[in-house]
């Protein structure tokens, strides 16, 4: 049975990370001394759970949780790190520090490294997150001990609601737009001008009646949405804005 290990210093190995096509070792001190470390550790890079949801949603939140007294995130697979040099390249992770546990030293340690041979997988590290304070373990969220990949603890939101219950966390905006179109200029002009980030959809003549009349009920562009909200077009948004 997986057990926390909170209040227990964390293991000391040595890292073996390539950068700028040299080798260079990395040491758990140098990661965790005198520091409060945020660490995510999961089964695989390019696996689907975590790619899609796990680490980019650390990544988004890194500012928020530096806000609130941490100083980095670590993301920590037994992988090589050619595999997290790729996956770093391939993900949202510039927010995020990328730890190749290639051997399997630091999960085993933390006594998460569990058997996933049914999938070819070999020795991996079961799902988890934890808040370290100074190479000490304050807090650990470890996925229930159930059959697949069970994702429900070890998120970043469950961590920075851990960390700082009351952080306001980014809004999630998105703009369904077509190239050319005024009113959509004008809604990511209104979004800019107000700090907001947002995901730009352009959508070609072919399909765009069809997904913003099954989206949003409407045929016309721009659709904006803020936190799975429809706000609607251009005039729509910026009412909402000034309210």
């Amino acid at each position: 049975m997986l057990q926390a290990r909170e209040g227990q210093r964390i293991p000391q190995v040595t890292f073996r990370v390539r950068e700028n096509n040299e080798w260079k070792s990395i040491t758990s001190d140098q990661l965790f001394a005198g520091k409060t470390i945020v660490l995510f550790s999961l089964p695989g890079a390019f696996t689907p759970t975590c790619s899609s949801t796990h680490l980019p949603r650390y990544n988004e939140l890194a500012p928020v949780f530096a806000d609130h007294g941490v100083d980095n995130i670590l993301c920590v697979s037994v992988n090589d790190t050619f595999v997290m040099n790729e996956w770093a390249k391939d993900q949202e992770s510039a927010n995020i520090t990328m730890i190749p546990d290639g051997n399997g030293e630091f999960t085993e340690g933390m006594g998460m490294l569990v058997d996933k041979a049914d999938l070819g997988f070999g020795k991996r590290s079961w799902r988890y997150s934890m808040l370290v304070k100074d190479g000490v373990v304050e807090k650990m969220f470890i996925e229930p001990e159930e059959p697949g990949d069970p994702f429900k603890v070890s998120d970043a939101d469950t961590m920075l609601n851990y960390i700082a219950p009351q952080a306001k966390t980014p809004d999630q905006v998105v703009v369904f737009s077509k190239v050319g179109c005024p009113f959509c200029a004008k809604a990511k002009q209104l979004l800019s001008d107000k700090g907001f980030e947002y995901v730009d959809l352009p959508l070609d003549n072919k399909v765009r009646g069809k997904v913003l009349g099954a989206v949003s009920g409407v045929m016309t562009a721009p659709q904006v949405f803020i936190n799975g909200k429809l706000i609607g077009g251009a005039e729509q948004l910026e009412a909402h804005l000034a309210a």
